[in-house]
């Protein structure tokens, strides 16, 4: 976060939102392949109301191969944080709504563990020992360079319990976690975030019953039932976006159990 016209003080964002390596321009092809070089693809959360930080690192994290959504403020951070499938979380820690550390706090109350760095001018050591404990994996003051965050950021998605697939395949129904693409039989799906969400989850636990209770704590982060057919109505538009016209459907509903996504020729 950046406050205009502040240069000084532990208590101010740096007035530059720039990396101290990042250049004004599009990383050359040597220093490109340099940062990518064993890198697997990660699906980052950037939570940074300073908008120039923003787009600086948005580029910086594409430019070497990484997708990063973008959050402006906590409680949109938060949002996303609990309906998206990230690798790491990068959070400012002075954010308008929610800091980013009541951010990171909430997310751990609700058992989600996805590693998240925090950015902050606040380099102390009671300011990064504060940052950790309230559930921080790492901390990075500022200024800091492009490099080392990244070399954090990849450590961080390695140490996560080892690397998700990227890509859940169903017979021809295919889900691409890092574009958010879904096709079947090469015909591209649109599907809504929540759909998308409901199917990822049901397709990485394709072959298996899926039950009401396991869609609601993990789909739509109820640990109670709001005696609602919010999930029937889910249901019944993602049946009707993935298997109607094809020939084999693929989504399957266990009488008495839940739900199974899985290649009904098998």
């Amino acid at each position: 976060m950046s406050h205009r016209g502040c240069t000084s003080g532990l208590d101010r964002e740096s007035s530059d939102p720039r990396p101290a390596d990042w250049p004004d321009r599009s990383l050359a092809p040597s220093r490109r392949e340099e940062l990518t070089a064993g890198a697997s693809p990660m699906r980052l959360l950037i939570i940074e109301d300073d908008r120039d930080a923003a787009d600086y690192l948005v580029k910086a994290f594409r430019e070497v191969g990484h997708v990063a959504d973008l959050a402006g403020d906590g409680e949109e951070g938060l949002a996303h944080a609990l309906d998206g499938q990230y690798d790491v979380l990068i959070v400012d820690r002075m954010l308008p709504k929610l800091d980013g550390l009541t951010v990171i706090g909430t997310l751990r109350s609700k058992g989600i563990t996805t590693p998240a760095l925090i950015l902050s001018a606040l380099g102390q050591v009671d300011d990064r020992v504060k940052g950790l404990r309230a559930g921080g994996d790492d901390y990075l003051p500022k200024p800091y360079s492009f490099s080392e965050l990244l070399a954090r950021t990849e450590v961080l998605a390695r140490r996560h319990g080892g690397r998700e697939e990227t890509v859940y395949r169903v017979a021809d129904l295919e889900l691409d976690r890092l574009s958010h693409r879904v096709t079947r039989g090469g015909e591209e799906i649109v599907l809504q975030p929540r759909e998308f969400r409901l199917l990822e989850y049901l397709m990485r636990h394709a072959g298996q019953v899926v039950t009401r209770t396991m869609l609601l704590e993990n789909v739509w982060d109820y640990h109670f039932d709001p005696q609602t057919n919010v999930i029937d109505v889910h249901i019944s538009r993602l049946r009707s976006k993935i298997d109607k016209g094809f020939g084999q459907p693929l989504l399957h509903t266990v009488r008495g159990a839940g739900y199974m996504v899985r290649d009904g020729t098998r």
